[in-house]
C-alpha cells in the first residue's frame, strides 16, 4: 500500500487557496478555472477550512443572497479532515468512506503541502491491481510455455 508521500510524490504538491474572506463568487471561478472540486481555506496562512462543491450546492441558497455577497468562511466545512504523509492509501479510502469526503487535505509539521481526493486513490489502487493482474498474466503464460532453451543431444 502507497503511502500519502508516495502518492503526492507521484502527483505533486499543488494545492489551490483561498482566503476564508473571499467571494463565494470568486471561489467558484476559481474551482472552474483549475477543473477542481474544492479549495482550501487560508486565515493568515493558516487552515480555517475547505471549500467544496457540495458546501456550494448544500448551503449556499440558505443564505438567501447573491453569490457575490457571499463570504467563503459562510459556507465552508470548519471541521477539515486531513491526513499526513505517512498515512497509506487504505487510511484515506477509510476516511473518506467513513467522514463521507471527497478530498483530503494532507498536513505535515503545521503547514498544507497537498491534497489527496477520492480520484487520486482510485487511480492509485486500479493501477496497483493492473501491476498484479500483469504479473499473474505473466507467471501464467511462463508456466505454460515451455522454454525455448537449446536441447542437448
Amino acid at each position: 500500500m502507497k503511502t500519502v508521500k508516495q502518492l503526492l510524490h507521484k502527483k505533486g504538491h499543488e494545492v489551490t487557496t483561498i482566503d476564508h474572506e473571499a467571494s463565494v463568487y470568486d471561489a467558484m471561478q476559481l474551482m472552474a478555472a483549475n477543473n477542481i472540486g474544492s479549495l482550501v481555506v487560508m486565515r493568515d496562512d493558516k487552515l480555517a477550512g475547505i471549500l467544496t462543491e457540495r458546501d456550494f450546492s448544500r448551503k449556499s441558497y440558505l443564505l438567501d443572497k447573491p453569490v457575490k455577497d457571499m463570504q467563503v468562511k459562510e459556507i465552508m466545512t470548519h471541521q477539515v479532515v486531513y491526513v499526513g504523509l505517512d498515512n497509506t492509501n487504505e487510511d484515506c479510502m477509510s476516511l473518506i468512506t467513513e467522514m463521507r469526503v471527497r478530498h483530503l487535505p494532507v498536513i505535515d509539521e503545521g503547514k498544507v503541502i497537498g491534497i489527496i481526493s477520492i480520484g487520486d486513490l482510485v487511480k492509485d489502487t486500479i493501477s496497483e491491481h493492473q501491476f498484479v493482474i500483469e504479473q499473474l498474466e505473466r507467471y501464467i503464460y511462463e508456466t505454460r510455455v515451455p522454454s525455448q532453451g537449446i536441447r542437448a543431444s
